[in-house]
Order: C-alpha cells, then sequence, then structure tokens
C-alpha cells in the first residue's frame, strides 16, 4: 500500500491498524468518527493544523514491510 495525501483515513487504518498512534500523536483522536474515516489525509491535516507531507512519509514507513 502506498499512502498519499488524497488516501482516505479509513482505508489507512482498516489496511494497517496499527498505523493509529501515529494519527493520535499530531491530535487526531477521532479515528472512530465516522466522518474522520471518511477523510483524506489532507483533508484531516488541514482541520487539525499539521503537515500533511510528514504524516504520508510517516505513514508509508510504517506500512513499508506490508
Amino acid at each position: 500500500m502506498t499512502i498519499t495525501k488524497e488516501t482516505i483515513i479509513g482505508d489507512i487504518l482498516d489496511a494497517a491498524p496499527e498505523t493509529a498512534p501515529l494519527f493520535l500523536e499530531i491530535g487526531m483522536h477521532c479515528l472512530g468518527c465516522p466522518s474522520s474515516r471518511g477523510e483524506t489525509i489532507a483533508q484531516a491535516c488541514y482541520v487539525h493544523g499539521t503537515d500533511a507531507d510528514a504524516l504520508v512519509e510517516k505513514l508509508n514507513s510504517a506500512v513499508a514491510g506490508k
């Protein structure tokens, strides 16, 4: 799986639930919320005021071995 800023958060969590702490680290504590699961990385990072590129890099590193 290759994650981009347009990848849906719910798809990432379904494929790689071990990535949840990376979202929590940047303040995305609403991972079970239906709206957050349907957001892209870019949308969520915009709302939370975080760097989408940095999160994408961390996420791709976390799933690289899968």
